[in-house]
C-alpha cells in the first residue's frame, strides 16, 4: 500500500469519528421546555362550553295599532255645530257627550208634530164616538153604507194618530241626535268636528280607540304562520319606549297577495301606559319553546374578518400552553351565552377572555382561578 492512500485512509477514519462525536452531543443536548422558549402573550383562565336551555324563538316585525277605532259621527244634518267638549288625547266615558248641535229648530219640528198628534187624537176620539152611534142605530136610522163609512172614518183618524205619534218619535229622535255621545270608554284618536260648522248627516266628527286597547300586527311567512297559534307568549319591543310582554290573539286568515306575509294580531296589556302609542315601529318575538344546546361565553369569541373564532389550549406544559385558532358556527344567543353549532364539542379547553389579542399559535399563561 502506497503512503498516499494509508494518509487517505487515515484522514476518513478521523472524519468518521469527528461526526461521530458531533451527532452524539447533538442527540445529548437536552430540548428546551415550552416555558424555556417562550414569552407568555396574556394569562387567560380557562373554561369548556356548556350544555344549556336555550329558548327557541321566532322573530318579526310590525306596527302598533289601535284594537278596534269606532267613528262617531252626525246623526243629524243641517245643524249647527254649538259645541264641542273634548280633544285629541282626551279619555271618554260611554255616553259622555262630546259635542252639541244647535237644537231650535228641532224643538220647533217637535212642538209642531206634537200638535199635529193632539188634533189626530181628537179626530180619532170624535170618529170612534161617531162610529159607536152609528153602530147602535145600524137597524133603526141608519143603513148599512152610512154605517160603513162612519167605521172607515175611525179607522182613517185612527191611522192619522199613529202616524203622527211616529213624526214625533222621529222628532224626538232628531233632538237625541243633537248631542254627540261617545259609544264605548276610549281616547279620541282623531277629531275633524269644527265649531260653527253645519254638518251633514253621517258626517265624520271624532275618532275613538276603544278601550283604549292596543295591539301588535306582527308581520310573517307562510312557513313561520304555521309555527304560531293564539295564546302564544310574545315579547314586543319598541327600541327606546318600552318592552311588554303580550299573547297572539289571532292569526290573520289570509296572506298579502303582493309580499305573501300574514298579520298575527299580538294584544298588549298595558301598552298606553307603558308608552306605546298607534304607529310606532316594533319588533316582536314570540317564544316558542326551548332546547338544550351547546353554549359558550360571549367574552371567549372574537370576530375576525365577519368570521367567529374561539381559542382553544393545546400543549400544556406546567402552568403555559399554546392556542389554537378555532372556528365555529354560532346559532342563538341569550344574555351573554352564545349557541355553537358547529366546531367545537363539550370537552374542549377554551380562552375564557381576552381573545382579541391573540393569535393562532401564541403561548399563554393559564391562572387558576
Amino acid at each position: 500500500m502506497t503512503n498516499g492512500k494509508i494518509a487517505a485512509l487515515i484522514g476518513g477514519l478521523v472524519l468518521l469519528v469527528g461526526l461521530g462525536v458531533i451527532i452524539n452531543r447533538d442527540e445529548e443536548t437536552p430540548q428546551p421546555s415550552i416555558a424555556a422558549t417562550s414569552n407568555p402573550a396574556l394569562s387567560v383562565s380557562v373554561i369548556r362550553p356548556q350544555l344549556h336551555d336555550m329558548p327557541i324563538t321566532l322573530t318579526a316585525n310590525g306596527s302598533i295599532a289601535a284594537w278596534q277605532e269606532a267613528i262617531i259621527g252626525a246623526e243629524v244634518g243641517d245643524l249647527r255645530l254649538n259645541a264641542i267638549n273634548v280633544q285629541v288625547g282626551d279619555t271618554v266615558k260611554k255616553g259622555q257627550v262630546l259635542a252639541v248641535f244647535s237644537d231650535e229648530s228641532v224643538l220647533a219640528d217637535v212642538a209642531q208634530t206634537q200638535a199635529i198628534l193632539a188634533e189626530a187624537e181628537a179626530n180619532l176620539a170624535d170618529a170612534k164616538i161617531n162610529a159607536e152611534r152609528a153602530t147602535r142605530l145600524a137597524s133603526k136610522a141608519l143603513s148599512h153604507q152610512q154605517v160603513d163609512q162612519y167605521l172607515t172614518t175611525e179607522k182613517t183618524a185612527n191611522a192619522k194618530m199613529h202616524l203622527a205619534k211616529a213624526q214625533l218619535d222621529s222628532q224626538l229622535l232628531r233632538l237625541k241626535y243633537t248631542k254627540v255621545l261617545a259609544s264605548d270608554d276610549g281616547v279620541i284618536s282623531s277629531r275633524s268636528a269644527t265649531l260653527g260648522a253645519v254638518a251633514a248627516k253621517g258626517q265624520e266628527l271624532f275618532r275613538l280607540i276603544r278601550q283604549n286597547r292596543l295591539e301588535w300586527r306582527g308581520e310573517v311567512t307562510a312557513a313561520e304562520m304555521t309555527q304560531l297559534k293564539p295564546g302564544m307568549s310574545v315579547l314586543v319591543e319598541v327600541p327606546n319606549v318600552a318592552s311588554i310582554t303580550g299573547n297572539v290573539r289571532v292569526l290573520a286568515p289570509t296572506l298579502n297577495e303582493q309580499n305573501r306575509y300574514g298579520l298575527v294580531y299580538v294584544d298588549l296589556p298595558n301598552a298606553v301606559p307603558s308608552g306605546l302609542r298607534t304607529g310606532m315601529f316594533a319588533h316582536g318575538q314570540f317564544q316558542l319553546g326551548s332546547s338544550q344546546v351547546l353554549t359558550v361565553q360571549q367574552d371567549a369569541l372574537s370576530l375576525r374578518e365577519g368570521f367567529s373564532y374561539v381559542f382553544r389550549l393545546i400543549e400544556q406544559s406546567g402552568d403555559q400552553a399554546r392556542v389554537q385558532q378555532v372556528k365555529v358556527q354560532l346559532g342563538r344567543r341569550n344574555g351573554d351565552l352564545m349557541e355553537i353549532l358547529s366546531g367545537l364539542n363539550q370537552d374542549e379547553r377554551l380562552v375564557a377572555g381576552g381573545a382579541s389579542f391573540l393569535a393562532d399559535g401564541d403561548y399563554v399563561r393559564v391562572v387558576t382561578p
